[in-house]
């Protein structure tokens, strides 16, 4: 990154504002901004790819514990976070981000990560697009607490080994289940908070000790992308998260979609 600077410090401080808006207004985790972006600027900083994946997860993961934080914070001063439901998911989540971590930052080659991290974001977006004008149901209340406990381990897996963040998956998750929109995002945030500190954590000690990390890495971690990532996101969630309460975001929600649609596309198969 020596030497980019001039690239470097705008693109992060936008990623950060456009990752913390969106994860207060749609509820999706920051990292599926994050994680593309600063894959793009190691790769062209002249990291091999077994290293660019992880380090954009693992310093994704250590921005959404600020971006959850603030979001869930601010769901939950609106009533929108609901505890029941955050005591029933976190155990098995927390399991699964054990887990997905493990996978992420010591199993998976940086290619098969790349790989996996596009095939999800097209299927959220497509999942985005069929849903913007119609919301399929698959039953009018949450199911039993045992398969919740199952979804919220999947979500803790995927999330953790992504670096995107719970609500990215968890909200249109509690949606086929007609729960109230503004709830699930706020719950998400809320969830968002509890898996990723322990992942980020998962990803600074998987990497400990790597050769060849960029300077200001501790494992699979940038501090120098953090603290350009976190300010322009705390600031900008409060905003996402008023609009979220104000906006019919049918429309940003298919733009969003289209948009995530490539970039899964360009990382699954480019």
């Amino acid at each position: 990154m020596d030497g980019n600077w001039i690239i470097w410090v705008p693109a992060l401080l936008a990623c950060g504002s456009l990752a913390g808006f969106l994860g207060g207004l749609l509820g999706v985790g920051g990292g599926i901004v994050i994680v593309p972006v600063l894959y793009h600027l190691y790769s062209l900083s002249g990291l091999p790819l077994d290293m660019t994946m992880p380090l954009a997860v693992g310093t994704s993961l250590a921005a959404i514990v600020m971006i959850s934080a603030i979001s869930a914070r601010a769901h939950y001063l609106r009533g929108s976070v609901d505890r029941d439901v955050l005591r029933l998911w976190t155990p098995a989540g927390l399991v699964g981000v054990l887990i997905g971590t493990w996978l992420g930052g010591a199993v998976m080659s940086g290619m098969v990560l790349k790989i996996v991290f596009g095939a999800v974001l097209i299927v959220v977006a497509l999942h985005m697009l069929v849903t913007a004008r119609s919301k399929p149901v698959v039953s009018d209340g949450l199911p039993g607490q045992r398969s919740q406990q199952g979804l919220s381990f999947g979500v803790g897996g995927l999330a953790s080994m992504l670096g995107i963040g719970g609500g990215t998956l968890s909200v249109p998750i509690l949606n086929l289940f007609s729960y109230p929109i503004h709830r699930a995002v706020g719950t998400s945030a809320a969830f968002g908070l509890f898996i990723s500190v322990p992942a980020a954590v998962g990803y600074v000690v998987a990497g400990w000790g790597v050769d060849g990390l960029p300077t200001y890495s501790s494992g699979y971690l940038n501090w120098f992308s953090l603290v350009l990532l976190v300010p322009t996101s705390m600031l900008f969630v409060p905003l996402g998260a008023r609009l979220c309460h104000r906006l019919a975001v049918a429309r940003l929600r298919q733009a969003f979609a289209v948009f995530i649609l490539l970039v899964g596309l360009e990382m699954a198969f480019l």
